[in-house]
């Protein structure tokens, strides 16, 4: 779905979803001013197209036992798109990877990373830096408290 198919309705049950997932059609039409069933046929076309990548719950850390946030900068050994791609595969099937960016400047990747405790993450780091030869360096800086996290866009 390209952003010339969004139309400011589409704009609106986005603004609706991105704070609570879990609104009904009937919520989301008394915002909107649409029909429950035109705002049902719209937020399926725009799962069906991607629009929506995903919805999610979003669970309290405390809630868990707690977890410590850090943001990981890597830089690679130069080389081919291969070990770029080969990374990107990598880290996408790490759980404890939250969000991963591809940058430019010192660093090739950024991710933000959650993990139990401190030697959970020096285990991680272990797994994933220091036993990987395409790793050059890489840099943690600790999250010492969240004070905003979210994924919403600004509409």
């Amino acid at each position: 779905m390209k952003s010339s198919d969004i139309d400011d309705f589409d704009v609106s049950i986005l603004k609706c979803m991105q704070k609570n997932v879990r609104l009904t059609s009937e919520d989301i039409s008394a915002t909107v001013r649409l029909s429950a069933t035109a705002c049902q046929r719209r937020i399926k076309r725009m799962r069906q197209s991607g629009a929506i990548q995903s919805e999610i719950a979003v669970i309290s850390p405390d809630a868990v036992g707690g977890r410590v946030t850090m943001m990981v900068q890597v830089a690679l050994k130069r080389g081919g798109g291969d070990i770029i791609d080969s990374f990107r595969r990598d880290i996408a099937t790490i759980e404890e990877v939250q969000q991963c960016y591809y940058v430019l400047g010192d660093y090739d990747f950024v991710l933000i990373v959650t993990a139990k405790d401190m030697t959970a993450y020096d285990r991680l780091t272990r797994r994933l830096f220091f036993n990987n030869t395409n790793i050059q360096k890489f840099h943690t800086t600790v999250a010492l408290e969240n004070v905003k996290v979210g994924l919403a866009i600004g509409l």
